[in-house]
């Protein structure tokens, strides 16, 4: 089980960066999380914001695999543990590359390396074309897009 998304944004990848990776940047992209981590290889990471546990839910955590700033963000992630009892057995891979192609950056998602029968991956599949749907607007217009929750 594979996912992979492509999008070219009209922006500068400093700009796309800072969406992925900054407290305001993921708060406006990703589901009004904030991304808390140190960036730093094999240290943890966790996507936390409004949800089932109050305003601090952790919705998705796990460790750094990969950063190189401007260009390589990858994780092995987790499903928050108030969405499943037994979430430290399910993980797959993240990874967000950027790289510049003419003015534009070209932002590559891979998530991939699910366990087996993994309970978000459905979810996930829907769920990463609107982040990344939002990203690439955040990115070029400074709005976000109003997905109607």
């Amino acid at each position: 089980m594979n996912l992979k998304y492509e999008f070219y944004i009209d922006a500068e990848p400093d700009k796309v960066w800072n969406l992925l990776v900054t407290p305001e940047g993921t708060k406006k992209t990703f589901f009004n999380t904030v991304l808390q981590s140190s960036f730093k290889v094999g240290e943890p990471f966790a996507y936390v914001g409004p949800g089932n546990d109050g305003d601090e839910t952790v919705h998705v955590y796990g460790d750094i695999l990969a950063y190189e700033p401007r260009k390589v963000l990858s994780y092995l992630e987790h499903p928050g543990p108030s969405y499943r009892a037994n979430h430290q057995e399910h993980t797959s891979r993240v990874t967000f590359t950027l790289d510049t192609v003419g003015k534009c950056t070209k932002l590559t998602l891979v998530n991939d390396e699910w366990t087996e029968s993994h309970p978000s991956f459905q979810n996930a599949e829907s769920s990463w074309w609107m982040i990344l749907s939002n990203i690439k607007t955040v990115a070029e217009t400074g709005n976000t897009l109003d997905f109607g929750w």
